[in-house]
């Protein structure tokens, strides 16, 4: 059955596919959405592939022919929908001038036609030169690779004399190199995770035979993790791809646990099957349990509005899932089929070494069965008695412990309000990333380029009114507002083909855009029912912020309130600039309501388990201390907020939750068998507590990996988790233990039931 599922996951996983655009961040039902996609993407917004050509003269005629030729090779690619440069302009201005359409072979002439055209953007300064080739704003991501490959192919045939530079540039080259750089990242980032666990497994978890195993039934347990990804749609994004190492790292949890008590059941000298029933019975459960808690601290990354955590909750609640049904089936499976070979061979090579008067009987007792004199498993070893003691230590003093533990908690949730947010997406991927730099480049040639984009819903496009509106609107936001620096649209465009000013009527207006190129028409007008404002802010991301940014959108929507368009006309504010505006401010200022959702989950689950107050308080309390520490950790360390390091909340629950769950579950147990509170801790800690260590370091080293992702998003969320991870172990440990012990002993002394003084813990 595994076997075929593998067969099936390998076809799933063929189905998945990449998304970086729009709608990973935005949901498609969404006001916001439908805004930006219908009003501004549909129809105003074009994808330009950039050509940036330098280290010239640029009216050179020669190199005017060979922008030409890109442009007239560029405009026949299947899906460009318009084509720009300065080749065109001075053709056109030719043509107005003397009636040739063409680039003339005198400097000279050239110079003169570009003093009547004026200034261009095409041109920023005298060595630089841009060809832009516009793709429709909906164009998806495949369509779009195709032209960029078609427009590069372009470049190299147009032939370039070669002193010139040529780069192609934009926003489609970045995205297309970003996401060949997620996939390039990929594999090597579970290679080395593997690696890291292999280590720490042959390591840590050496009082079990075959130490590694756990790690090949977790990675079975991610390949039906692609596979089930593939058949439920659910797309690789740059926060997805995170999704693989801390699955390794949970996924490897729920192995050892169960690895971990099948050893220690077959070294109680109990059969094969008995030694099943028995793990199967006890550890079962308590792994499943922590399973569901941790899903319920996931299930709060579903209240996030942005689609990519949404994906990225659902690929970690369906990986777990997945792990742990390895584990179970295949992982216990195995040890079992493996012990079975073993003893057999081990009976035999005692048989044919023994005399033949000493009885079979003799042969198959304990210590044939487990081969624990074969293995020499000792009884304790060091990392088991740090263990107990730290333990017992935390029981002893536990007013110093939780005084310090929610100190420092307090100082950290504090301090967690002090984080800074990060909202530049670019600063996410590697910094010398050829496409970046290129990019880089382009925005210091062309300068800042970051609009608000004002679609204008209109009666009649030619109304002189409106365009008077929008002139006095555009005037005063520009002398009135310090972040905004210009105004683009088709007014000023009306006011220079009148002798500038608007015409008084409708008629004129019209005559006006009817003698347009019908690419600069269609770049403000749509359906003489929709005009297009641009408002230029430069480089407000990085002066303003988030929170700036914000406050610069609400104002300029109060200044249309108090300077409204005539009647009937009413204005949306969109565009890349509000868009991501609001997606970055979800996705970081709703991580407290997500983390505190996912602790009610949490707590209600246990609730519902359990029926017990007790048992879900504790790991709740716990993990709320863990919480508050990793926000000082991120304050510390100088890490800011961004959209994987906001769900931190939520993984620290799903994570430190479990081992808290395990503790807890082994400490109920050893209760059971009749111990008092205090010795069923110290039971607790000795028999579980290196598995949970031997899970948490593997964990650990599984987040490690995505501290070498070449996206510093991704980098930055595997330092702060690997130190999460750690404090969640260490509060496993320390804070834990006195919590339950203390409050399960009150409990019972109310109940009227005998506990042992903890002056006895040393016994």
């Amino acid at each position: 059955m595994a076997f075929l599922f593998i067969i099936l996951s390998f076809s799933g996983a063929s189905q998945i596919t990449m998304e970086s655009g729009t709608d990973t961040f935005v949901e498609k039902t969404s006001q916001l959405y439908q805004d930006y996609d219908h009003l501004f993407l549909n129809i105003f917004y074009t994808q330009s592939m950039v050509v940036l050509v330098e280290n010239g003269d640029v009216t050179d005629p020669e190199l005017l022919k060979a922008v030409d030729r890109l442009e007239r090779l560029s405009s026949s690619i299947e899906g460009v929908v318009e084509t720009s440069s300065m080749a065109s302009v001075v053709k056109e201005t030719n043509f107005q001038t003397s009636g040739r359409y063409r680039i003339p072979d005198d400097p000279n002439q050239i110079d003169h036609l570009l003093e009547i055209a004026g200034p261009q953007q095409l041109m920023p300064d005298e060595t630089h030169t841009i060809i832009f080739v516009k793709a429709a704003g909906d164009t998806n991501e495949n369509a779009l690779r195709e032209i960029l490959r078609e427009v590069e192919f372009a470049a190299e045939f147009a032939d370039f004399p070669p002193e010139y530079k040529v780069i192609v540039t934009g926003d489609p080259a970045f995205n297309v190199a970003m996401e060949d750089e997620m996939n390039a990242s990929m594999g090597p980032l579970l290679m080395l995770s593997g690696i890291l666990m292999i280590i720490v497994l042959y390591l840590v978890f050496r009082h079990v035979r075959w130490r590694l195993l756990p790690l090949a039934i977790v990675f079975l347990g991610i390949i039906y993790t692609f596979g089930v990804m593939g058949y439920v749609r659910i797309p690789m994004s740059m926060v997805s791809m995170s999704a693989f190492p801390i699955l390794v790292g949970l996924g490897i949890d729920y192995a050892i646990q169960f690895h971990n008590r099948i050893e220690e059941e077959l070294d109680k000298g109990e059969s094969e099957s008995e030694a099943v029933i028995e793990t199967v019975k006890h550890t079962g459960p308590a792994v499943f349990i922590a399973l569901i808690i941790t899903s319920l601290g996931f299930v709060s990354l579903f209240t996030s509005s942005v689609p990519m955590i949404q994906d990225f909750g659902k690929l970690l609640l369906i990986g777990i899932f997945m792990c742990f049904l390895a584990s179970l089936f295949v992982g216990v499976t195995v040890i079992y089929g493996l012990d079975t070979l073993g003893k057999k061979n081990r009976i035999f090579r005692k048989l044919a070494s023994i005399k033949p008067s000493i009885s079979i009987r003799k042969v198959k007792d304990k210590e044939i069965r487990t081969g624990n004199e074969i293995e020499g498993k000792p009884n304790g070893d060091s990392l088991e008695r740090l263990i107990e003691k730290t333990t017992m230590a935390t029981i002893k003093h536990p007013g110093i412990v939780l005084f310090l533990a929610i100190s420092l908690c307090l100082a950290g949730f504090y301090a967690d309000s002090q984080v800074p947010i990060q909202t530049d997406m670019k600063t996410f991927v590697p910094t010398d990333m050829p496409a970046l730099v290129d990019w880089n480049h382009m925005a210091d040639v062309l300068g800042g380029g970051v609009f608000l984009n004002l679609i204008i819903k209109v009666d009649d496009a030619a109304d002189p009114e409106v365009l008077q509106w929008m002139d006095e609107f555009s005037e005063r936001e520009v002398d009135a507002r310090s972040d905004i620096y210009g105004a683009d649209s088709i007014v000023p465009i009306v006011k220079q083909m009148n002798g500038g000013t608007i015409p008084d009527n409708r008629n004129e207006v019209q005559a006006i855009y009817d003698q347009l190129p019908e690419d600069v028409r269609n770049r403000y007008i749509y359906s003489n029912s929709m005009l297009l404002l641009n408002l230029d802010i430069g480089n407000a991301w990085e002066g303003l912020g988030i929170k700036g940014m914000e406050e610069l959108v609400k104002i300029v929507r109060t200044d249309v309130m108090w300077m409204p368009p005539p009647p009937d006309v009413s204005v949306t504010i969109t565009g890349d600039t509000v868009t991501f505006t609001e997606v970055i401010s979800a996705l970081t200022t709703g991580r407290v309501a997500m983390t505190m959702l996912g602790l009610i989950m949490v707590f209600g689950g246990l609730v519902v388990i359990y029926r017990d107050w007790l048992k879900a308080f504790t790991p709740v309390i716990t993990m709320l201390m863990v919480i508050g520490w990793a926000g000082g950790v991120m304050y510390i360390m100088g890490i800011e907020y961004t959209p994987m390091t906001a769900t931190l909340g939520a993984l620290i629950l799903g994570v430190g939750s479990e081992y808290a769950v395990l503790m807890m579950e082994r400490y109920f147990e050893e209760k059971e068998k009749g111990h008092s509170p205090v010795e069923a801790m110290r039971e607790a800690s000795k028999k579980i507590g290196k598995a949970i260590i031997t899970s948490g370091l593997t964990t650990l080293f599984g987040f490690s990996a995505l501290i070498a992702s070449p996206f510093s998003m991704n980098s930055n969320f595997g330092m702060v988790t690997v130190i999460d991870v750690a404090l969640a172990l260490l509060a496993t440990f320390i804070v834990f233990p006195p919590v339950l012990v203390y409050l399960d002993s009150w409990r019972d002394r109310r109940m009227g039931i005998e506990v042992p003084e903890l002056k006895y813990i040393d016994h």
